[in-house]
């Protein structure tokens, strides 16, 4: 399983770069801009991604399905998920893509009865690559550099740095959850790349109470989960996938508890 995991990573994780490519040089052009049945956009950069990765996942892991944002826009959605299928989201954060700030990202993720057990998010702006194959996996991989092991934090004693979405965060749920958590520092940051600052141990929560989709999220969960964290619902249920209609309810990602006087890491 380790050995088919890790072939699945691969090439995954090449797919992500191919598919940046392709995105970066839309994003240099004039590009066009349409918009789907529920007004969210859409434009070149996320089709042509998209048919990048499912050609590439296709060809080399057939037998396992795919659910996709654009082919799902387009075809519809499965009533039920298969066992194990890939998610795939090729350009989250396109409003951020849109108005050109650069937080966007490439998310590819293999799902398993419920659980996302392999990531990867690329950062196509800064060519950073993120990727997780289980737990105690996860990289971060700057350009054509090595990959670096990361991992999530102790929430400091000072309090947490709390990452939250510019586009869809409804502020008076995020204020009421920063009155009930030691908050020392909030940061506003589009896409996926939110679970990886948790993972990486530069930022200790994200918490997200509005609707998302399941490819949104499926990748920097597997992400994070590797490193050391945790996604939750609102209630605390582990934050599962394969829902009917794919879509996740409000969600809270966390690194690790702060530490505790006595505790093995601090004597």
């Amino acid at each position: 399983m380790a050995g088919e995991l890790e072939r699945l990573l691969a090439i995954a994780s090449d797919a992500a770069r191919r598919a940046a490519v392709a995105i970066m040089e839309i994003y240099a052009s004039d590009f066009a801009i349409r918009r789907k049945d529920d007004a969210s956009p859409v434009t070149l950069a996320d089709q042509r991604s998209e048919a990048l990765i499912l050609a590439a996942l296709r060809r080399h892991a057939p037998d396992i399905p795919i659910i996709a944002e654009e082919e799902a826009a387009t075809h519809g959605l499965p009533a039920t998920a298969p066992p194990r299928f890939w998610l795939v989201d090729p350009l989250d954060g396109t409003k951020e893509f849109v108005g050109r700030n650069g937080e966007f990202t490439v998310n590819i993720a293999l799902i398993e009865n419920g659980a996302p057990i392999l990531g990867v998010v690329q950062v196509p702006v800064q060519d950073v690559l993120y990727a997780a194959r289980g737990s105690g996996t996860a990289t971060r991989r700057r350009a054509l550099g090595p990959a670096e092991p990361i991992a999530a934090r102790p929430q400091p004693d000072a309090g947490a740095v709390l990452v939250h979405s510019r586009s869809h965060e409804r502020n008076d749920a995020l204020a009421a959850f920063t009155r009930d958590h030691p908050v020392a520092e909030m940061r506003v940051c589009g896409s996926s790349v939110k679970f990886c600052l948790v993972a990486a141990g530069e930022a200790d929560l994200y918490p997200r109470f509005g609707p998302t989709m399941e490819w949104d999220t499926a990748a920097g969960h597997a992400i994070l989960a590797a490193a050391g964290g945790t996604v939750t619902t609102e209630d605390g249920a582990a934050l599962r996938y394969g829902k009917p209609g794919f879509r996740n309810p409000g969600f809270i990602a966390r690194g690790l508890p702060p530490r505790r006087p006595g505790s093995p890491e601090l004597r």
